[in-house]
């Protein structure tokens, strides 16, 4: 493929193919192209910027994916770097370990989502995965991390609350809250930090509320939802808790998780804008799932 040369064997260039998350180079439309990386990323496309240095393309995307970043570029390609760094779309109050890590991550998805795609066998498919969780509460060690994954995850967000530094720390130090960080690794190798719970005790009963629960969209489907309330569930019973109540509050992103509560069994006990769910932990037998649950 011409487009892959200069990545492969151009002595000075920089970036190589392995910097590249999604590598795309087709005839399709830019439009089209950029639903489909989004899609194999699964990521919103409110998370893109769209960089192209013909003024045509720029503005179909403008027209069909209004929700795209697309910087206006000078016509000297030697500005390109500074109009981007300009515009501030890659500006971040801090860099994770993680964050150097997610070209590789998102590669190994895709070698997942390949095998998922031609395997008839789900189960069969779940077991080859060779998954494992990896949980801890909130700690000083993640905190730069979860700060950053609660203020930026979207879609897959119950709530949409997000915290800062000081809030974030205060449930550190809270050991009446309920907290826990989720890591997934499998033999394609580790996902990173990929999901973020935070509970509170309700004084008036025995019950803790669900106030944020958050996942990466990429593990979806991976039985990490069910692995997850599992853990949520025996942390709550360690707490002293017999029920737990979940919270979904919509937004314009989130509408992918209107019915997760339901299909983990809680029952519905207020509908509305704001839907409160229940679950009796006495009932609770925890969900079987293909991964060993490791605590951190």
């Amino acid at each position: 493929m011409n487009a892959l040369e200069p990545f492969e064997k151009h002595p000075d260039m920089v970036l190589k193919k392995g910097d590249i998350a999604c590598f795309s180079a087709s005839w399709q439309d830019k439009a089209a192209a950029i639903r489909s990386i989004a899609d194999q990323l699964r990521i919103g496309l409110d998370s893109l910027v769209f960089a192209d240095d013909n003024p045509f393309e720029r503005n179909i995307v403008r027209r069909e994916l209004p929700m795209v970043a697309v910087p206006e570029l000078p016509e000297d390609p030697a500005l390109y770097a500074n109009a981007l760094a300009d515009a501030g779309y890659f500006e971040a109050l801090h860099l994770t370990a993680e964050d150097l890590q997610r070209s590789q991550q998102y590669q190994a998805n895709l070698q997942r989502e390949h095998i998922q795609a031609s395997s008839t066998d789900l189960t069969g498919y779940l077991k080859s995965l060779d998954m494992e969780l990896r949980w801890g509460r909130f700690d000083r060690v993640g905190h730069q991390r979860i700060v950053q994954l609660i203020n930026k995850t979207n879609q897959f967000n119950l709530t949409t609350r997000r915290y800062t530094d000081d809030d974030v720390a205060k449930v550190i130090d809270d050991a009446n809250v309920l907290s826990l960080q989720l890591r997934l690794l499998d033999r394609f190798g580790d996902n990173g930090v990929i999901a973020l719970v935070i509970g509170r005790p309700l004084s008036c009963s025995a019950a803790i509320e669900i106030d944020t629960w958050l996942m990466s969209c990429r593990v979806l489907g991976r039985q990490v939802e069910q692995a997850t309330l599992n853990l949520i569930a025996a942390e709550a019973r360690r707490l002293g808790a017999e029920t737990l109540i979940g919270r979904y509050l919509p937004t314009a992103k989130n509408g992918m998780v209107a019915d997760h509560f339901a299909k983990l069994g809680f029952s519905a006990c207020k509908q509305g804008d704001v839907t409160l769910w229940k679950l009796n932990l006495n009932d609770f037998v925890p969900n079987p799932t293909f991964m060993r649950i490791v605590e951190a």
